[in-house]
């Protein structure tokens, strides 16, 4: 099989090294890719969010199975152009893919499909969104309706905060805040069929604690040892399946992968937001605990055969990634500082590039790399992921230290219903 993975990013890192380490592979080329990739995989320059380039370029490659990482060029429709080349695509059509394109449409879904959810308002001007904030309280939840590269919410205490938030933003979801620990699940569907990854929770706030602004995410672990045994059964019956079945109802079948964002909360698990594609960096610790073949379970999504898909099978232990991050992100990113250390196996590249004039390993956005490992057990994992990263180079970057701290020292409680 050949496969074309679309992204430069820490998850589409994650998922080449997935797809190079499938024997059925018989090789992966990356658009644009980055230089951890280059490092296992061929690289091509492409403007990821142009439809006709890419399925051009699944067509010169002789894809037999495209994967698209990125939010950005799903909602673009590039998985579209790539079908009408008859190219099977692991992810969601344009249409499908507003589930994460607009919070609004995907709070329509899920009222239409009785989904436990946050209550919520769209708004469109400040008296929409000043009523809304007075009427759920702090802490207020403010979240640009459209594509953010996951820094379009804000949670605060501070009622101008929110509003200068949703002054910046076209339109806003404005919702209730949902109490309780946050949980990441991955669901990989073919539209009918539906086969749920292991539950993850990553860290969204940029500082130990849960403390500064939103960020795209600093660290992630899996499996949840807090976690209620039938969380993910849960989960499929009442938000997975009546969500496929009310986009099938209106005939934009959702295939690829469904990220279910979730609240633990003392009513149950309520529904945060949806994703069209896999998060990162939870991608980083769930695909390196994943057994099975990842090449045959995406083209059997991409393929409508998912249901007779063999049961996954995973690796025992635990994962936990850590992100090192540029010099003042998330509010801005330094770019262009060396970095050292970084190849060693289990160092995932996201913001990295080789400079032009002696080719070495620079900076390039705000997330920059992820140390990734895998342990018997989530303690192990931690100490070799911090040792990953406590072995990277790259002037005033900074990294939270409380990664899976919590869970380890059992001081994840779930509310009680």
């Amino acid at each position: 099989m050949r496969v074309l993975v679309v992204g430069g990013g820490g998850r589409e890192h994650a998922l080449v090294l997935g797809l190079t380490g499938d024997s059925a592979v018989e090789a992966v080329v990356a658009a644009p890719g980055n230089p951890g990739i280059a490092a296992v995989a061929e690289c091509r320059a492409i403007d990821a969010v142009d439809p006709g380039a890419v399925a051009g370029l699944a067509v010169e490659t002789g894809a037999d199975l495209v994967v698209i990482g990125p939010e950005a060029p799903l909602v673009a429709g590039v998985a579209d152009a790539v079908r009408a080349k008859g190219i099977a695509v692991f992810g969601p059509s344009g249409a499908a893919a507003q589930l994460e394109g607009s919070k609004a449409f995907a709070k329509e879904i899920m009222t239409a499909a009785g989904v436990p959810t946050a209550r919520a308002y769209t708004c469109t001007d400040a008296d929409e969104v000043a009523r809304a904030l007075d009427e759920f309280g702090p802490p207020y939840v403010v979240k640009d309706d459209g594509l953010a590269a996951g820094k379009g919410v804000v949670v605060t205490e501070d009622r101008t905060h929110a509003l200068e938030h949703a002054a910046q933003c076209n339109r806003v979801v404005v919702e209730e805040y949902l109490a309780g620990p946050e949980v990441s699940l991955f669901v990989v569907t073919d539209g009918e069929a539906a086969l749920p990854l292991l539950p993850a929770q990553d860290f969204k706030r940029v500082g130990d604690g849960d403390t500064g602004p939103n960020t795209g995410g600093m660290g992630a672990y899996a499996p949840l040892p807090w976690a209620a045994p039938d969380l993910v059964e849960d989960v499929m019956a009442r938000v997975v399946e009546p969500t496929l079945a009310e986009m099938r109802r209106r005939g934009t079948p959702f295939s690829g992968l469904l990220y279910v964002g979730l609240a633990i909360t003392a009513s149950g698990p309520k529904v945060i937001e949806f994703n069209a594609r896999f998060g990162d960096p939870e991608t980083q610790v769930v695909l390196a605990l994943l057994e099975t073949p990842l090449a045959g379970l995406l083209h059997a999504a991409a393929t409508g055969t998912l249901a007779a898909h063999p049961p996954l099978t995973w690796r025992g232990g635990a994962g936990v990634a850590v992100v090192v991050a540029s010099a003042g992100y998330p509010e801005s990113a330094r770019t262009g500082d060396v970095i050292t250390g970084a190849e060693r196996s289990g160092i995932i590249h996201a913001g990295t590039a080789r400079r032009e004039e002696d080719g070495a390993l620079v900076s390039a956005g705000g997330r920059v790399l992820c140390g990734t490992a895998i342990g018997p057990d989530l303690e192990v994992a931690r100490d070799a992921a911090y040792a990953l990263v406590e072995g990277i180079g790259l002037a005033d970057s900074h990294y939270r230290r409380d990664i899976a701290l919590a869970a380890i020292e059992g001081r994840v409680t779930p509310p009680r219903r």
